[in-house]
């Protein structure tokens, strides 16, 4: 018995003029929604039901399919209605067959018309062989009875008649040199061992971890030295798998690996290039086991969850701690970047993580990844965060609750991303048929911010971008989460330039080292663009990468105990990332914090020249403040007997400098003297005839006993009177 793979119901290769029903119940519920394992949206008056559902009225009903050319027709897939509450489904019918869509045969074992058993529920997919492939151009399914309302989905399979000299879809093209074939976990295993022995030179096969059912998660490696970062070299990764039932992503990335090993070894100068220029991590499987439970099933049976979640019953994608909210409230507080970084944000504690989440986080933050995606399925787009909405206002009575989009600061630069892949994958935009189970949300640009498509909170792709420096995106491959086999030489032509693009834009904006002025590498520097509230940090080479369109960029590189820098770094339209270097020195605010920290990290106040005080004081984050206004201590305000004591010292203080200016007035001074102002980080010009009072005169040290303050003023005179250049904006 052949079975011939499927026509293209559920991948919408059969489009919705080929279909013909004899009525419908409503609009929702037409011929176009009789696609296998297409999803109902929850909006009633819209025009996207769960399945095709005849007129209740009429007593027969069929849908016809026109295959458009001669076909040998080998069975057929049903399936019930989706939708929440309904449990409509077909549990038998009969099957006829036609040339000329007027005269119709309804197939017979001989004796009778032969009555196919549907459905048992109205999710799994049923499907019926026929005995012998029958040849024709239309066929037509129908139903007899069902279980509630007459609803259903379908896929027909079926194979080009030979010598048809139609061109027909659905021809299975020549195979070359690479394996289109869906592997099983052993099989996936085996594969990747290959190429790692056929490509040892170029290639490492490492694990992240273990599945919750002991399964590895595998992972792949390109580079000129595997196993070893090289500085100034850029990491990328894509990952897929992670809902075990779409296989497409799993398998193109068993593809990619087979591409780049014989394409390499054959010379191909572009793989060379990206292999040799760029660090390459593949992870085809990050759910083995829920794949496991979905190719059991298959690549047609299987439902639109079977496999999805975990073996524990997580969705990986969204199970990443949920750094959005901490980080949106702090801005909302005006806290971001002084008190709360925009960066790196750190993971609190108390989130229930699968092993496998836990497993990509303990990668993610072990590489210094630049850029990465992960291959899904279920639509054909390319989504870029952020992924989540935040909940603004509360609903009043009946009314729905207000939901803000908040803006990534890098959406200019995502978009980009996102439209470099879509725009060079082969169908992704021409989305004009619409989307696979929806009108089409991305504008027929192949893209759309998924806080706007299908908002989730916990995503990989939000964590990245505010945990690591990697910008991640999700690219949705196609409405056939599993297709059939004869399908993988398709999508990879489909894929195959997109994957190679994405690639090389991790060459693009600016890279470099940061160093201090002995050449040392500085970790975890901080690299800042103007006007971009988003900073990147250095591996432990010293270097960094930050992704950025074209255009002139103001760059700042700042590190603890050191003073900052910042340069002019043009990024350019032509290929490769403009290098932009820096060399910090040393400031001596480290000196400054470890005398205050002997005495307690009290705050001190700066008397400026003009008269107006500021105090330093050390922060609750660990950093040391210089504001206009009085600290806090324990979370209350000084006393008034503290308030008198401080102005009695300060008057004290200012008769003293007057009477120190009046002996410095006849003082013979050299041309110009440069002093440090208090309030800038940049040097002051000072006249012969103005006072040249030491900038350190003006300190006073207020929480301190009147014994020590001439103590803790001689400590920080000795250490400000070094070499060492300091402002206040280096801290």
């Amino acid at each position: 018995m052949s079975v011939c793979p499927p026509l293209g119901m559920e991948s919408h290769r059969v489009e919705a003029d080929q279909l013909l029903t004899s009525s419908m119940s409503h609009h929702r519920y037409g011929p176009q929604r009789a696609r296998l394992n297409i999803q109902a949206s929850g909006d009633e008056d819209d025009l996207n039901g769960g399945a095709w559902c005849g007129n209740p009225l009429e007593k027969d009903h069929w849908i016809e399919l026109d295959a458009r050319t001669l076909t040998e027709f080998t069975g057929v897939i049903t399936q019930g209605r989706d939708d929440p509450l309904e449990n409509d489904y077909v549990t038998s019918y009969y099957v006829a067959f036609s040339n000329d869509s007027r005269e119709w045969t309804v197939l017979h074992d001989g004796y009778t018309d032969w009555l196919f058993f549907g459905n048992s529920d109205k999710h799994t997919p049923a499907m019926a062989q026929f005995v012998e492939p029958v040849v024709a151009r239309y066929i037509r399914i129908l139903p007899q009875s069902w279980n509630g309302t007459m609803c259903m989905r379908m896929e027909v399979m079926g194979c080009p008649v030979p010598g048809d000299t139609y061109q027909s879809q659905n021809e299975v093209m020549p195979r070359d040199y690479l394996d289109y074939t869906h592997h099983s976990y052993l099989q996936m295993e085996t594969l990747m061992k290959s190429i790692s022995d056929e490509c040892p030179n170029i290639t490492r096969l490492y694990s992240l971890g273990q599945s919750s059912k002991g399964l590895q998660i595998y992972a792949m490696e390109y580079s000129s030295k595997p196993g070893v970062h090289e500085k100034g070299e850029p990491e990328f990764r894509y990952t897929a798998g992670y809902h075990g039932n779409e296989a497409l992503g799993r398998e193109l990335l068993l593809i990619l690996m087979q591409y780049l090993c014989k394409e390499h070894k054959d010379g191909n100068p572009r793989v060379r290039r990206l292999v040799e220029g760029t660090r390459i991590h593949l992870v085809p499987s990050v759910n083995p086991d829920g794949h496991v439970k979905a190719s059991e099933r298959g690549s047609e049976l299987g439902s639109w969850t079977l496999g999805h979640w975990t073996e524990e019953g997580h969705d990986i994608f969204q199970n990443f701690p949920d750094l959005n909210n901490i980080f949106w409230d702090a801005e909302d507080k005006g806290m971001v970047p002084k008190l709360t970084p925009n960066h790196h944000v750190p993971i609190p504690e108390g989130y229930l993580l699968a092993v496998e989440t836990r497993a990509l986080i303990s990668w993610m933050e072990s590489h210094p990844f630049v850029l990465g995606a992960n291959l899904q399925g279920g639509e054909r787009m390319v989504t870029y965060p952020f992924d989540m909405r935040r909940l603004t206002k509360e609903g009043y009575g009946e009314a729905e609750p207000e939901e803000e989009i908040r803006m990534v600061e890098d959406q200019s630069l995502f978009r980009w991303l996102a439209i470099s892949y879509a725009s060079t994958h082969r169908t992704m935009t021409n989305t004009y048929r619409g989307g696979c189970h929806t009108e089409d949300p991305t504008g027929r640009m192949g893209i759309v911010n998924r806080a706007k498509w299908k908002p989730i909170p916990g995503s990989m792709n939000d964590f990245s971008y505010l945990h690591t420096n990697a910008f991640e995106l999700s690219i949705f491959l196609g409405c056939d989460k599993f297709p059939h086999q004869s399908e993988l030489l398709r999508e990879w032509e489909h894929n195959r330039e997109a994957l190679l693009t994405l690639i090389e834009q991790v060459h693009r904006g600016i890279k470099g080292i940061v160093r201090d002025k002995e050449g040392n590498p500085i970790l975890n520097a901080t690299v800042s663009v103007e006007g971009v509230n988003h900073d990147v940090t250095t591996g432990e080479a010293g270097d960094y990468w930050r992704l950025l369109n074209p255009g002139e960029y103001h760059v700042t590189a700042h590190a603890d105990g050191y003073s900052s820098s910042t340069r002019l770094c043009v990024v350019g339209f032509e290929a490769g990332a403009t290098l932009c270097n820096f060399e910090l020195t040393k400031s001596n605010w480290n000196r400054i914090k470890e005398i205050m920290a002997l005495h307690g990290n009290k705050p001190i106040r700066l008397l400026n020249p003009g008269g107006r005080s500021r105090y330093v004081s050390h922060g609750n984050s660990g950093r040391y403040i210089v504001s206009n206004q009085i600290p806090v201590n324990n979370g209350k305000l000084a006393n008034r007997s503290r308030f008198r004591r401080l102005r009695l010292m300060r008057l004290r203080r200012l008769r003293q400098q007057r009477l120190l200016a009046a002996k410095m007035t006849t003082t013979v001074l050299p041309p110009t003297t440069t002093m440090l102002s208090t309030t800038a980080a940049v040097p002051t010009t000072v006249s012969p005839t103005e006072s040249t009072t030491a900038w350190y005169d003006y300190w006073m040290f207020t929480d301190l006993p009147e014994e020590n303050t001439t103590q803790l003023e001689t400590e920080i005179t000795d250490s400000l009177d070094s070499n060492y250049t300091y402002g206040f904006d280096d801290y």
